[in-house]
């Protein structure tokens, strides 16, 4: 099984790891640093072994990574793994900006349900099935929001079972959540946030969220 470094170290760009197995595309490694799509939020971008990483994917607890054909690689061969950190760390803070307005709607709005949620590079988005317009909430999900972002609190992430992978992050005093993405370490990182409301359907409401650039 991948030993997953970037739970424990989200701010590691670059790792030295062993190729593990190698089914013609596809290969697994040792350890790693590159985060493959789960829970929403979109996989890393970056290399092994100066080869170019095509698709990340898990199955079970393995991390599957696709190479492009000739890759040369072989079960043994050490390699070293780069991620695109400008990536990563617009990831990282829209990720978390999700979850605090996630947080902050279960707060408010006790019952409602989430459908779906999706981080990417430009911004994160969270669907719910509710009748309302959700927009109605933005400005005190914002205020509270902006509050916890400017207090620079520490986001504790850690395992709740380490042999089942299961872990959560903690901000003291707001929420423990299950989540098993990449963290900041303090929420100060995020930013100015923006919130934007799409109606995807009858019966749903969509929070796209947006964070500002060189704000952190």
């Amino acid at each position: 099984m991948t030993k997953k470094i970037f739970w424990n170290d989200p701010y590691l760009t670059e790792l030295d790891t062993l190729i593990t197995s190698v089914k013609n595309t596809d290969i697994t490694v040792e350890q790693t640093i590159f985060f493959a799509f789960s829970g929403g939020q979109e996989s890393d971008y970056g290399t092994i072994g100066d080869r170019r990483v095509l698709e990340a994917r898990t199955e079970g607890t393995e991390i599957v990574y696709t190479l492009e054909n000739g890759h040369g690689l072989k079960p043994g061969d050490q390699v070293g793994m780069k991620i695109d950190w400008g990536r990563r760390y617009k990831l990282m803070r829209l990720h978390f900006a999700a979850e605090i307005v996630l947080e902050l709607v279960y707060q408010k709005l006790g019952a409602i349900r989430k459908v779906g949620a999706h981080i990417a590079q430009d911004k994160a988005r969270i669907d719910f099935e509710y009748s309302e317009n959700i927009s109605k909430m933005f400005q005190v999900i914002q205020k509270e929001a902006l509050r916890i972002i400017e207090a620079d609190q520490e986001i504790l992430s850690a395992f709740s079972d380490e042999e089942g992978e299961k872990r959560y992050w903690e901000i003291g005093g707001f929420a423990k959540v299950p989540c098993g993405g990449t963290h900041l370490k303090r929420t100060g990182e995020i930013g100015k946030i923006e919130l934007k409301r799409k109606n995807p359907g009858k019966g749903k409401e969509r929070i796209e969220i947006y964070v500002r650039e060189n704000s952190v």
